[in-house]
């Protein structure tokens, strides 16, 4: 039987998707001709971004590779755009007059990038961003200029400009709305990711509306100039301010398009020998820009291909779960909320989570979470099944865990998930899918079940879901790296405790050193790795590593908590919680000085001054004349203490003198993370020591002393560690254990994960089994201490470090 031709125009993602489809079902039914006006064989286009991160490699983002076109006998010819399509012949022609004869035609081309039409537009280093030939341009920019300005606060330009940020470059995002990506978040998640990629170095300008690009005289771009008048430098331009669907060569044939090549349900043009898909068709009024839609579209678009006919596409409920920069992020459904709903929500700026539901008549409509997105495929598949959530309405905020599923109780873990549940929503493949091909191949990788499944090779985000799942098949025989042999970061191959023991051992006391000597792949690191090998620099050799300022966060180059609003809070320590007349009495003065508009008691016992102006950080720190309370750092936080027995005539210990004494002895501790205590003078706990870094709890015979507690969104609750006679030996026990935290810990690593990582044994034996080494942690801990100063006075009597603080007026840049 002689084969139809089968002629594809565009080689993406969604049209090699449809011949994977068709080959399926129908492998002899056409000879396939597919052209790509690129020069590369089909790629991942959602990773471009760690391309240009440096933290993948082009090769490594190839989906089907010239020998997969060639195993299949289609005919690719790479490098040649289709510029005609003759409907009457039934043929196509491309740019270098080569054609193709068709008896099926299937449009895929895509979309592009939105080139704002201003003055200027044209100039060298002027920019879109959308495929590989773009990614590679703006590499070869940021070797040889300095500024960058982003066009677009969307994903693709906040990718982009954190890749730019990554590779050296001064990176600026305009946006035209009033928040980042606000197709996908709410304005409070909007105003959280703008806070966290400011404190990673991005500059953001928004609202703001572009007026023209201006040139430095020799055609290239210099500078971007604002309607409201203001210019700021610029060696290269992105635009990533939307994308259009790519629809030019359908309307020079006749075909009917509007915002997109109109397709029916069964994704086929007014001409039903043309078929088109992906970001250039538009369904029922909608040109779909995500992954998982264009994936459903590409199974209709086969099975019709394929002449079999039965199946519809009706549209999509889409979500949203994108990792911006390394910061998770998922939306769903309705989740701007609007007439009928009802919104429940769930803020904490401080640990970075947000969470926000929106119902209507006891239904989930809409979804938006920030920072802890685990349960975004169970809140979607709610959404999508319109299951009435009344009887969980209670639990329905903390997810799966709680609730389990609507009309039964389960488990969230992924060996009690069904078949049927959704696992990667980019390709549509479900935990069924992914158990019957680890168990019919033989698979013991992530890599492997990608290859075979496609599951998490789009995104990524459902990678640990599919390791889960593997370890749960297969157990003990997963082939799986745990956390501590995961790289520190896409600048480097080896692992956060390959790079403490190289720090250790080769006595490295600078980052320039260190990324010297461990053959950095990215020059001058990246927000992930510099904070963390700043720390464990200074941590490892205190006195000798210099503190570098560039590479913390914003809170600890500031020294004070940065707000939503750029502002920020500060608080002043009271040792213990205890404080008198006179602090008091300054608070309030410098809150009328400096008309701080909240005045707050925290829940560790101390006084927060919210809404504070940098320039005036100085000023304030030296009103108040006390020391930093460090609330803004991973450091020492508070120790809470109750009224123990001094006062309390249930206390059997003195708690209050004893919370006093530790926050002396650890005052100025740098730590992986943040670290609380907690002293209580009797078993009632009014202290709350049982989920604090360390928790001390008097008894009648002396104290009990408990570690690896913690409160936020995932409360763990301290285990008890040791019992002791004396408050002195409290102290010891627990500088001994801090010091081993702090040495031994991975950054950003908490107590309680650490304490997971090498096991309650390892601390025991290093600090209860071993008198000289405990003794020894603890001095270590001391000296190292004692080399440090308030950040607070120091920034008061330095005119250099006081300097920084200072507002600089805005200038413009003279323009010819």
């Amino acid at each position: 039987m002689k084969k139809l031709k089968l002629v594809m125009v565009g080689n993406g993602m969604a049209g090699v998707r449809t011949l994977e489809e068709l080959l399926k079902i129908a492998p002899d039914l056409y000879d396939i001709t597919v052209f790509g006006a690129e020069p590369h064989p089909n790629y991942n286009r959602i990773l471009l971004s760690p391309v240009l991160a440096g933290e993948q490699t082009f090769e490594e983002i190839i989906l089907n590779d010239l020998d997969w076109y060639a195993k299949h006998d289609i005919d690719l010819r790479l490098g040649r755009k289709v510029v005609q399509i003759d409907r009457r012949n039934r043929r196509v022609v491309a740019d270098d007059g080569s054609s193709a004869e068709y008896d099926r035609l299937l449009l895929a081309t895509g979309s592009l990038p939105f080139i704002l039409p201003i003055p200027g537009k044209d100039l060298q280093g002027v920019i879109g961003y959308r495929d590989i030939a773009d990614t590679l341009a703006m590499m070869d920019a940021a070797k040889q200029y300095k500024h960058a300005v982003v066009i677009g606060g969307g994903l693709l330009g906040l990718e982009a400009a954190n890749g730019l940020k990554l590779r050296g470059m001064d990176v600026s995002v305009v946006h035209i709305g009033d928040w980042l990506l606000e197709r996908q978040l709410d304005r409070t998640a909007g105003a959280l990711l703008q806070q966290s990629l400011e404190q990673r170095g991005l500059n953001f300008l928004l609202p703001k509306h572009t007026a023209e690009l201006l040139d430095n005289g020799d055609g290239r771009v210099c500078a971007v100039k604002f309607k409201d008048g203001e210019v700021i430098p610029a060696d290269l331009v992105v635009m990533a301010a939307g994308i259009r669907p790519n629809s030019e060569l359908a309307e020079q044939a006749g075909i009917a398009c509007n915002r997109g090549i109109l397709v029916n349900d069964t994704l086929q043009t007014y001409d039903p020998r043309i078929y088109a898909i992906g970001e250039c068709a538009s369904h029922r009024g909608i040109a779909y820009g995500l992954v998982a839609p264009l994936f459903e579209q590409a199974k209709v678009c086969a099975n019709h291909l394929a002449q079999l006919g039965f199946a519809r596409y009706q549209g999509s409920v889409t979500s949203t779960k994108l990792k911006v920069t390394g910061i998770d992020l998922f939306s769903a459904g309705e989740f701007m909320g609007g007439e009928g709903t009802e919104t429940i929500t769930l803020s904490d700026p401080i640990g970075g989570v947000y969470k926000k539901l929106v119902l209507k008549d006891d239904v989930l409509v809409g979804a938006c979470l920030y920072g802890d997105t685990a349960d975004g495929g169970w809140y979607f598949r709610q959404i999508r099944e319109q299951a009435n959530v009344a009887a969980i309405r209670d639990h329905l905020m903390f997810g799966e865990s709680t609730t389990g599923d609507v009309g039964h109780q389960g488990q969230s873990s992924a060996a009690n998930m069904p078949d049927s549940m959704e696992v990667c929503g980019c390709n549509g493949v479900c935990k069924g899918t992914i158990v019957k091909a680890i168990q019919e191949n033989g698979l013991f990788s992530v890599d492997e079940i990608k290859k075979h499944t496609k599951a998490g090779s789009s995104c990524g985000s459902c990678v640990g879901l599919v390791e889960q799942i593997l370890i749960s098949t297969v157990g003990g025989a997963a082939d799986v790296k745990p956390k501590s042999e995961k790289a520190i970061c896409g600048c480097s191959e080896l692992t956060h405790g390959q790079v403490r023991k190289a720090i250790r051992d080769h006595h490295l006391t600078s980052l320039s050193d260190a990324m010297t000597f461990m053959d950095w792949q990215t020059p001058n690191g990246c927000a992930t790795c510099r904070p963390a090998l700043n720390y464990y620099l200074i941590s490892t050799w205190p006195g000798e590593a210099k503190d570098d300022p560039q590479s913390r966060l914003i809170n600890e180059r500031a020294h004070a908590n940065i707000q939503k609003d750029g502002t920020y809070s500060v608080v002043p320590r009271m040792w213990g919680g205890v404080t008198n007349p006179s602090e008091l009495r300054r608070i309030a003065d410098v809150a009328d000085k400096y008309h701080v508009p909240m005045v707050k008691v925290t829940g560790g016992q101390r006084i927060d001054l919210l809404g504070i102006k940098k320039e005036d950080l100085p000023g304030v720190w030296k009103d108040l004349d006390m020391p930093s309370g460090h609330a803004y750092g991973k450091s020492i936080r508070t120790v809470k203490t109750c009224v123990g027995s001094e006062f309390c005539r249930f206390g059997t210990q003195n708690s209050t003198q004893l919370g006093i004494d530790l926050e002396h002895d650890l005052f100025n501790m740098w730590s992986p993370h943040k670290v609380k205590l907690a002293v209580s003078g009797c078993p009632r706990n009014c202290a709350e020591a049982g989920i604090k870094d360390i928790g001390i709890i008097g008894v009648d015979s002396g104290w009990e002393l408990y570690i690896g507690g913690n409160g936020g969104i995932k409360t763990e609750v301290a285990e008890f560690f040791v019992k002791l006679k004396s408050a002195e030996e409290v102290r010891e026990y627990s500088a001994a254990f801090l010091q081993l935290y702090r040495e031994e810990a991975f950054y950003l690593e908490r107590t309680v994960h650490y304490m997971q990582r090498v096991g309650m044994e390892h601390i025991k034996k290093a600090v209860l089994e071993d008198e000289v080494n405990r003794k020894a942690l603890a001095e270590r801990l001391r000296y190292a201490l004692s080399l440090e100063q308030d950040p607070w006075q120091e920034r008061i009597h330095s005119p250099a470090l006081k300097k920084e603080f200072e507002r600089i007026p805005v200038t413009q840049l003279e323009t010819a």
